[in-house]
């Protein structure tokens, strides 16, 4: 691996991803979901004083299938993570998987002046980051 190449978050991130609103059932952001690669849901905030929030898939796994709850009757608020935790878009890819690891993360928000810009995840970290480094040696 070249050490003085630098790939940034902002080269790998997804930018195509779902919003929802809190009050949203999670029936309601499944049957809405345009970009299920993404595996998560940002969930809006409610005015500029807010903040964001998340949902993964695994969330909507684990608090409602698991636990036998009808998606119809779960609101996304209710199973969100919040505040999101943000990932400037400017990182090395290096230090978001050191993130990543030390907050137990498999994917995050990028946040760019308070908006949320992009979704990365391990696998875009990898997938992509990893080959441009690997490329490039």
């Amino acid at each position: 691996m070249s050490h003085t190449e630098l790939i940034r978050v902002r080269d790998v991130m997804k930018t195509e991803f779902d919003v929802v609103d809190g009050l949203a059932t999670v029936a309601d952001a499944l049957r809405g979901m345009q970009y299920i690669e993404t595996k998560a849901l940002i969930v809006k905030r409610r005015d500029e004083n807010d903040e964001y929030g998340i949902v993964e898939l695994e969330d909507i796994a684990t608090d409602v299938l698991a636990k036998n709850r009808s998606p119809d009757r779960v609101n996304v608020y209710e199973i969100m993570n919040k505040p999101l935790l943000g990932i400037d878009p400017q990182m090395d890819i290096r230090y978001c998987a050191r993130m990543f690891e030390r907050y137990r993360l498999n994917r995050a928000a990028v946040v760019e002046n308070r908006d949320v810009i992009g979704i990365v995840s391990y696998a875009d970290i990898v997938i992509k980051g990893m080959r441009q480094l690997i490329a490039g040696d």
